[in-house]
């Protein structure tokens, strides 16, 4: 351990890993503030380079067992003020590499299903971390994010997300073909649509028009009006001979998780990609969407991620639980009339 006297260039290194996606990216390192946050990577087996606190005490809340290799550096606690972007600083922050999702140690994954989270062009980090925390509460298998979404590593995301990135496989930044080389070979991938609204009655819901509107009108955005029923010939000239994806639509609560499944949630700016409705008609997905009451904005994107994704692991947790006592029966016959 080694005090470190007032150093302009440490100050800006460490502002600069918390601030800056192209250097975070360029030079492999991450800034973790707080000593759960800590914690949560050292119990992924993830090993910090060095750790700066502004107390011995701070210092002793962490478990130095697995800190033998790491630099300790002791600073002015007005040092840790300037590099945090916390109001109330908790006086430890550690840099570490950035950790590959494939190597690290996820304790907790028995009561995980068959559950991929898709994270399509998610820009805001409070949003994306909080779909993230969702995620792995859920039990998600694993989260996918396109090229387009907001740094997982932001300092932002990574408060929002409560140590959600040490609890599930993330992986950041895939192009399609990459996202489909992520998920099981048998997957259904469905979209979250908050474009076929309708508030006339329940039943009309569930009759919702399949001729769909622009890839960029599903998803959940709140700035525009329902176009559900949008004919193709309204769309722009630049897109005329190109084959838009039909894909039916169905109720959130309705039966959808019957197999591995996968969720895409757009961003709320955007909406989802062309691809990721073409996946989901290529994998006979289904839009989902949740009905809200008359003159209401539809839900945000993490609202909406966190309703579909524990009703996706009820229905799989039901489907696995069934498929349980059916093998329970099938053996119990079996050994009856073996001891006949």
């Amino acid at each position: 351990m080694r005090d470190l006297q007032e150093s302009p260039q440490t100050s800006m290194r460490l502002v600069s890993v918390a601030h800056s996606r192209t250097f975070r990216e360029h030079q492999g390192k991450i800034l973790l503030e707080g000593r759960r946050l800590i914690c949560d990577a050292l119990d992924a087996g993830v090993s910090p380079q060095i750790v700066f606190f502004s107390t011995v005490d701070r210092l002793r809340e962490l478990p130095l067992d697995k800190l033998k290799k790491t630099t300790l550096v002791k600073v002015k606690f007005e040092d840790i003020k300037i590099w945090s972007d916390v109001v109330a600083p908790q006086g430890v922050i550690a840099i570490f590499s950035r950790p590959d999702a494939s190597r690290l140690n996820f304790t907790k994954r028995g009561h995980s299903v068959p559950l991929s989270l898709i994270c399509d062009n998610i820009r805001d980090p409070g949003n994306l971390g909080t779909m993230l925390r969702c995620a792995a509460a859920a039990g998600c298998h694993n989260v996918l994010l396109t090229k387009g979404c907001v740094d997982v590593w932001q300092p932002k995301v990574l408060r929002a997300a409560m140590g959600a990135h040490f609890r599930l496989p993330i992986y950041p930044s895939l192009e399609w073909d990459d996202i489909e080389n992520h998920l099981p070979k048998h997957v259904t991938v469905h979209v979250a649509d908050s474009s076929c609204r309708d508030d006339r009655s329940e039943e009309a819901e569930t009759n919702v028009s399949h001729e769909t509107s622009k890839a960029t009108e599903y998803g959940w955005i709140s700035t525009r009006a329902n176009q559900s029923n949008m004919r193709y010939e309204q769309y722009d000239s630049d897109d005329e001979g190109l084959k838009l994806p039909r894909v039916d639509a169905k109720l959130y609560h309705e039966s959808w998780a019957q197999n591995p499944t996968a969720l895409v949630i757009g961003g709320e700016t955007h909406g989802l990609s062309l691809e990721a409705v073409q996946l989901a008609e290529k994998t006979a997905g289904r839009r989902l969407f949740i009905p809200v009451a008359p003159d209401v904005d539809s839900l945000n994107s993490a609202m909406a991620t966190s309703i579909l994704l524990f009703e996706g692991r009820k229905q799989l947790l039901k489907l696995m639980q069934t498929s349980g006592r059916k093998l329970k029966t099938a053996a119990e016959r079996h050994f009856s009339q073996c001891s006949q």
